[in-house]
């Protein structure tokens, strides 16, 4: 099978012909059909040097199974998530399964890999998944089956961005019907959060990016207003908007700067919620004085703080019925072989979402 493969940090991705293995117990042959690109997949291309397959935001049909599978049969089609679930540990019998990573499954040292060059040299997976190839070998907990009458191009969007905004949004946040937000990035997770806020019945939706085209697209699916962060103290800008701040302000680009934003966005006993992931040798840093006299919460939210195996053929089910918008924020459909100019479109911010298409 034909695969994107990482070798070198922060350079441009290989097309190689590898090796997948058979299905072993609990696992699962897919063939991938797409395959969303996701900013999380640039940040392991910046700093992990392979051989490694990135890719986690993937849609497509069952071929095989192994042993003890019981939850999917081949021809299902599937959605596949990083939120691997064990079932058993105090995470997944607490109901917080987007919280256990599932590493029990994955293979031990002896074990042959899943994927491996023609001569026997191992090559590692993002996550458990590496979606950016023909086929994938995952394990059953990774997998949600969905309705066959979702296309599978946009399906693969839900399987990480839309999932990580509408979550966060509708699980984590809980927005109330009649309540204020702001979402600070409107990339990919970003657009989902506008439209999470917009399906829970938030009346003022504020977007806020430093790009006019992102901003026009945040309406389009849902924002009722534009802050131009480029042009100002963007949160003074919502905070006029909205005669002292938001009910709930989100971050979905990464930073401790933009963090702050979102935080000086939310008002007297408001929420900021954090979505973006800030990488782990930025620290963040926040005014305990307003922080405690003013009753400000501050929540983390990792995948939508779902459940995936619930939440996302919800998912489906609003896409189908229109209330979702999916086809609105794919920038573009590209073939396997144009998965670097996806990336080169990412560093220079000119695409909200991209999709890799194996058919």
């Amino acid at each position: 099978m034909k695969a994107a493969v990482l070798n070198e940090p922060n350079e441009p991705l290989d097309i190689e012909d590898l090796q997948i293995d058979d299905p072993g117990p609990k696992e699962v042959l897919l063939r991938t059909v797409a395959s969303g690109v996701c900013h999380s997949d640039l940040h392991m291309i910046r700093r992990r040097r392979g051989p490694l397959v990135p890719g986690h935001e993937p849609a497509g049909i069952v071929e095989r199974i192994g042993d003890d599978v019981t939850y999917v049969k081949p021809g299902d089609r599937v959605i596949a998530c990083l939120s691997i679930f064990c079932g058993i540990c105090d995470f997944c019998t607490s109901g917080r399964t987007h919280l256990c990573g599932g590493a029990m499954f994955d293979r031990r040292e002896g074990e042959p890999s899943r994927l491996r060059r023609a001569d026997g040299t191992p090559v590692g997976q993002m996550s458990q998944l590496s979606s950016f190839a023909e086929q994938m070998l995952v394990p059953e907990n990774a997998l949600v089956k969905i309705r066959d009458e979702m296309p599978l191009d946009c399906a693969a969007l839900i399987g990480c961005g839309v999932t990580t905004g509408l979550g966060a949004a509708l699980y984590r946040a809980r927005v109330e019907a009649g309540s204020t937000c702001a979402v600070v990035g409107c990339g990919g997770v970003g657009l989902s959060l506008v439209q999470g806020c917009r399906i829970a019945g938030a009346t003022k939706i504020i977007a806020v990016d430093t790009q006019p085209w992102k901003l026009d697209l945040a309406k389009k699916v849902g924002a009722t207003h534009g802050v131009d962060a480029s042009e100002g103290d963007a949160a003074k800008q919502v905070q006029e908007l909205t005669d002292g701040g938001v009910d709930y302000a989100f971050e979905a680009v990464g930073s401790n700067a933009t963090a702050r934003q979102a935080y000086d966005m939310a008002k007297r006993g408001g929420t900021a919620v954090l979505v973006g992931v800030i990488t782990e040798r930025e620290g963040l840093s926040l005014p305990g004085f307003d922080l405690v006299l003013n009753e400000k919460q501050v929540l983390g939210s990792t995948m939508g703080s779902v459940g995936f195996r619930i939440a996302m053929p919800r998912f489906v089910d609003l896409y189908l019925n229109g209330q979702l918008l999916l086809d609105e924020i794919i920038s573009a459909r590209r073939p396997l072989g144009e998965i670097n100019t996806c990336f080169d479109e990412m560093r220079e911010g000119s695409a909200a979402r991209s999709v890799i298409v194996f058919e």
